[in-house]
């Protein structure tokens, strides 16, 4: 089941006095306008429409709360750096972002989405700089890899992780791909620590039923071998 399949919309907010929801945990999902946010978002929700997807960079303007139960919750950022923005827009979204990022406790980490094709712009280098100061971990998605091959992707992926290395060890990155259901799963495994879901779904899959079924490795000689007959 995937992590977020339950989330539901909760609530907006738009400046940043406005009240914010009771949380014990949440996760924030960040990045550059058009890097394919809202699409990453549906996907790990393997929802259509959970985030709304714009073909209009800069659309989102608030912060935007998703339930996930048990007071915990997916966060959907405003896009930033939209050049064409104005700039008492742009510095609505700079109060608002950066008062949400420094003080709010139930924040357990941010995914920093990035477009693989352009990682590391000057505005994701500012917001990882400006989060690392609150000591939380930064989980990167270079979103959109099946615009890349193979190879071109794992060499993106290398220096991305050989970056991070640089600024804190507390930040990791993957490959992910909205429109191959890509490291779904990575992701979700990372997420479901932050938020405390990892004893969760430790029971959860020691339910009986045909989903639970023991899986064939067909990596390990000799182990799925049928047992011979006696006798005979």
């Amino acid at each position: 089941m995937p992590l977020f399949q339950k989330a539901s919309y909760s609530i907006s907010v738009a400046k940043p006095l406005d009240p914010y929801p009771r949380s014990c945990a949440e996760i924030a999902f960040a990045g550059r306008s058009n890097a394919g946010k809202s699409s990453a978002i549906n996907a790990l929700a393997g929802q259509r429409r959970l985030a709304f997807v714009s073909k209009r960079p800069g659309r989102t303007q608030m912060i935007n709360f998703f339930s996930l139960g048990e007071d915990r919750f997916l966060v959907d950022l405003p896009g930033y750096g939209f050049a064409t923005a104005p700039g008492a827009t742009r510095s609505q979204w700079d109060r608002l972002l950066g008062t949400y990022l420094k003080h709010r406790d139930a924040l357990k980490g941010i995914a920093l989405v990035m477009d693989i094709r352009h990682p590391f712009t000057e505005l994701d280098l500012q917001l990882i700089d400006f989060f690392g100061q609150t000591e939380k971990p930064i989980h990167i998605l270079l979103t959109k890899a099946d615009k890349l091959s193979q190879a071109r992707a794992g060499i993106v992926l290398r220096d991305a992780a050989a970056t991070l290395a640089r600024l804190s060890p507390r930040h990791s990155v993957q490959l992910f791909s909205s429109l191959k259901h890509r490291g779904v799963e990575e992701a979700e495994a990372v997420f479901s620590r932050w938020l405390g879901l990892q004893a969760s779904a430790r029971q959860e899959s020691k339910k009986p039923g045909p989903q639970n079924r023991p899986r064939v490795n067909f990596n390990t000689r000799g182990r799925n071998k049928k047992p011979r007959a006696k006798g005979g």
